[in-house]
């Protein structure tokens, strides 16, 4: 089928970021009125930090991964490059453990958040777990499977979901600490459900070649600095807002609330960057192509987000009295701004995910690094002045300044036009209600719809009719 590729990774992957944000989701809508906002914020900022390690690793491992087995596709290179991989992966993980046991009295402290000290060495065991976990995962990714990943972040949600739902019904307190404890064995799970899907791929060499381990991580260190500066980058009003006086663990709760919801809007996007990144891979020569895939990439994320955005800034008071309860009510001031942030985080994330492609990671990474400057320039300016208001206004400009600066350097190296996406939401958002309106009239099946759309070319031209016959050469190998 020529759109095979889309149709079923765009499925799995869709899926995949729901359940896995849903489930954070609905655990915050239940801790929202199982904690105090003290300890609601203290929990944030202990996700936010582990956040912060694992997406390092995550960087340091997973596209140079991907990229390498998808070049290397069944040339006898596959077992060095995964044992290369876990090596890796082990080295980076005890760095992380060092550091979780190391500086977690000194976080604490700077967090003002006492309680966050226990949680971060208990997180040691769970960093130990995900190794498997995200090594399997990466090796189906590179194979263009999204079925184990989906079923395996499915199995990984379900278990400190369970337990939140389980206590808050029966009317159990829920400590910090039991939380941290249920996420050890969350990963467990996941990691083995992974395994199981990935089996048809493990295939490791019984020596480690450093030379692969050397070029993974020459690929690697510049996405690991990239993610490290980008999750640092999307956190910092966070954790300035726990570190600077006046505001504190009980502050960062009432900023996640707002950010709770305008996180969901990282579905769309984030299934896009894992959908187009190994495509971008196989086209990196090809910048007609990929600068069609930006463009396109971008308007059918913004499709989706600009009818949330404009709901949202109508009913926002509405929406956080549902999520997070009466007490969160000054939280929809923040939300209005904190939603607007969904026009620019698009562009932003398949920026990293064409530069990354295209053998880039370097320049990538500097951008990054400048946006954490700014954000953190902003936020610290804001907030000193502003309070919790300030962290979103600060970020908000941050991520304006920062998409002008990514799309001065798409246009002069790719010709990336940033209007262009809008034109193609145009063209989805007409596709996506004319098929809307023959599936109400029944003149439609689902599956049907949703082949169209998949199969709709909404930029006619000389990049469409090369990026066509590449998804071609790539039915044929699929």
């Amino acid at each position: 089928m020529k759109h095979a590729y889309w149709l079923r990774s765009g499925a799995y992957t869709l899926m995949e970021k729901a359940v896995s944000l849903l489930y954070g989701f609905g655990g915050a809508v239940i801790l929202f009125r199982s904690l105090h906002k003290a300890e609601f914020g203290t929990w944030v900022l202990f996700t936010v930090v582990v956040s912060i390690l694992e997406v390092g690793r995550i960087g340091l491992l997973q596209n140079a991964l991907v990229k390498y087995l998808s070049e290397h596709d069944n040339d006898g290179e596959t077992a060095r490059i995964n044992t290369a991989s876990v090596v890796l992966n082990l080295l980076l993980t005890g760095v992380i453990i060092l550091l979780l046991n190391g500086f977690a009295g000194l976080a604490a402290q700077l967090l003002n958040a006492p309680d966050l000290a226990p949680l971060l060495r208990i997180y040691s065991f769970t960093t130990l777990a995900l190794i498997p976990f995200f090594q399997f995962n990466y090796i189906q990714q590179a194979n263009l499977d999204f079925k184990g990943i989906f079923f395996s972040n499915l199995f990984k949600g379900s278990v400190l979901f369970a337990y939140i739902l389980f206590a808050f019904s029966f009317g159990k307190n829920i400590a910090l600490t039991t939380l941290a404890w249920y996420q050890v064995g969350a990963a467990v799970a996941g990691s083995l459900v992974a395994w199981y899907f990935a089996r048809p791929w493990l295939n490791y060499s019984r020596q480690v070649d450093w030379g692969w381990v050397r070029k993974l991580f020459r690929f690697g260190k510049y996405v690991l600095g990239t993610n490290l500066s980008t999750q640092i980058f999307r956190n910092s009003d966070k954790l300035l807002l726990g570190a600077l006086p006046g505001a504190g663990a009980a502050a960062v709760a009432l900023y996640d609330a707002a950010m709770r919801i305008t996180n969901l809007t990282d579905i769309p996007t984030h299934s896009m960057a894992s959908m187009l990144f190994p495509q971008t891979a196989r086209r990196t020569s090809e910048t007609g192509a990929l600068k069609f895939l930006y463009e396109k990439a971008v308007g059918a994320i913004l499709a989706f987000l600009v009818p949330v955005i404009i709901l949202v800034e109508l009913f926002a008071e509405w929406i956080i009295h549902i999520v997070a309860g009466p007490e969160y009510t000054e939280s929809a001031m923040l939300l209005r701004i904190t939603i607007l942030f969904g026009l620019f985080i698009p562009y932003a994330v398949q920026f990293g995910t064409l530069l990354d492609s295209a053998g880039r990671p370097g320049i990538n990474f500097q951008y990054t690094l400048l946006s954490l400057v700014l954000t953190a320039g902003f936020n610290y300016f804001f907030i000193t002045k502003m309070g919790v208001a300030g962290a979103a206004l600060g970020t908000l400009l941050a991520y304006a300044l920062s998409f002008v600066l990514m799309q001065l350097y798409l246009h002069r190296h790719f010709r990336v036009n940033p209007l262009m996406p809008f034109v193609y939401m145009k063209g989805f958002l007409g596709s996506l209600l004319r098929f809307a309106m023959k599936l109400l009239r029944g003149e439609e099946s689902l599956l049907k719809v949703v082949a169209k759309v998949a199969k709709s070319k909404d930029a006619p031209g000389p990049a469409a009719t090369q990026l066509n016959r590449m998804e071609e050469a790539q039915a044929k190998h699929l």
